[in-house]
């Protein structure tokens, strides 16, 4: 076997592989023992045909197509001895010629990763800012979830709940078809669809409304994207939305802890702040991670890139509820191709590669270790509120060997994070800032 090493770039060896004849005969003979068990040939006993006989039967290209094929895996296990390349995945192989048999192969390598100076890097946490606003939004939201509805004779407002005859139909197929439905008027709502609300608003008891609307081109639903509905709706009934008084009372019907409104909105300043300092760690994590990255120089093999593609691909079908038929309907539908969605999920994906090596390499700097006792502890903290007659499957299930690899990994991840973040924070001054993000509200 002669192996050349064309040449080697971006962390892949590209590999030309010559058999001598010697051992395309043994291929050969590997074939013949391997294919001769599985036909049975007129006048011989399963297994038993004379070697010229099988191969005139079976045909001289499929024998030797058959026998190129199986010595493929041990042509590149001995190019990778002989060149003493650390392969980190399988080659991409391609014969060349057929005689003599020639193949190219283009090698993955393992991904180098050169880390920048994180120890260096310092930065400030800015912390989300709980705004007067942010308080009074919540507390609006609670007094709407306790209000109530009285009948009343005028034009549809926003907020007002109505009841409906809606009759609709995308070409001739039937869409919504429903007596006396209560919908509630949103602006901007995109339910049953977007443009709904909005039309009804300024209509009045009695009235008819006929109108028609259309789904986005890259609706979730494949069946309905770009598809335009015809709507017929009669308005039954107008309800306008009372809020209740900010008293007392209504505070202990949100939480019968809650004595007075006082209490309530601590509880509720308390709460958005712990919301707000959960997404300012968050946030800093990120831009942590990010800066570490940002200093350190990264190479891999493009099947990486082609594999987390596939990823990102299988977890949007997941989201969408899509198999691989469903999912090229949907691109056809908004005009995409395969091809397209890969290059707009591919900046996606190299972040994901990168922030990943980059992590693992300082793991490895900082020595990070998972003990069993950090294993147990996770486990525990992933079933604890599981109930008691289904927490044993969930533990045996987690210490799947698999399982039990993701959660090395994760645990690992979640370390070198906690450890970039002590680095950073060292000598650095937390700041208290505005900011656009918007808290999250707290459940009553």
């Amino acid at each position: 076997m002669k192996v050349t090493v064309d040449k080697t770039e971006k962390r892949q060896t590209y590999l030309t592989i010559e058999m001598e004849q010697a051992e395309v005969d043994a291929g050969l003979k590997d074939a013949y023992s391997r294919l001769v068990k599985k036909y049975s040939i007129p006048g011989f006993r399963k297994g038993k045909t004379p070697r010229p006989i099988f191969e005139q039967y079976l045909g001289k290209e499929s024998f030797l197509e058959d026998a190129v094929e199986h010595m493929a895996p041990e042509a590149f296990k001995q190019a990778c001895k002989e060149k003493d390349i650390h392969a980190f995945a399988q080659p991409d192989v391609k014969l060349e010629k057929m005689d003599p048999v020639i193949y190219k192969m283009t090698v993955p390598l393992e991904p180098i990763v050169k880390l920048g100076d994180y120890k260096s890097v310092r930065m400030a946490m800015v912390h989300i800012e709980v705004k007067e606003e942010d308080i009074e939004k919540t507390i609006e939201q609670i007094r709407r979830q306790h209000s109530v509805f009285e009948t009343v004779d005028r034009q549809v407002n926003s907020h007002d709940m109505l009841l409906l005859d809606i009759d609709s139909h995308i070409g001739e197929q039937q869409y919504i078809n429903q007596k006396d439905a209560e919908y509630e008027v949103e602006k901007d709502s995109e339910f049953p669809m977007k443009g709904f609300s909005e039309a009804l608003i300024g209509s009045k008891t009695g009235e008819t409304s006929e109108f028609n609307l259309s789904f986005a081109a890259d609706y979730g639903r494949v069946e309905l994207a770009g598809k335009e509905v015809a709507f017929k709706v009669t308005i039954k009934e107008i309800k306008q939305q009372s809020l209740p008084e900010l008293t007392d009372e209504l505070a202990a019907k949100v939480n019968p802890e809650f004595k007075t409104v006082a209490e309530m909105r601590t509880r509720i300043i308390e709460s958005l702040k712990k919301n707000a300092d959960e997404i300012s760690k968050k946030n800093y994590q990120q831009q942590v991670i990010d800066e570490a990255v940002r200093i350190s120089e990264v190479e891999y093999p493009v099947i990486m890139e082609e594999e987390e593609i596939d990823s990102l691909v299988r977890q949007q079908m997941q989201r969408w509820q899509l198999d691989e038929k469903g999912l090229d309907e949907y691109l056809s539908s908004i005009k995409k191709s395969a091809a397209e969605l890969r290059e707009e999920l591919r900046p996606v994906a190299l972040q994901a590669i990168k922030q990943s090596l980059v992590i693992t390499e300082i793991a490895r700097s900082e020595d990070i270790k998972i003990e069993d006792a950090d294993l147990d502890t996770e486990i525990e903290s992933l079933t604890k509120n599981v109930a008691s007659d289904r927490k044993k499957q969930m533990v045996d299930l987690l210490n799947i060997p698999q399982n039990q690899v993701n959660l090395v990994t994760s645990i690992a991840t979640r370390k070198t994070v906690e450890k970039l973040v002590e680095i950073a924070q060292s000598q650095a001054v937390t700041e208290t800032k505005p900011d656009d993000t918007e808290a999250k509200k707290p459940e009553a």
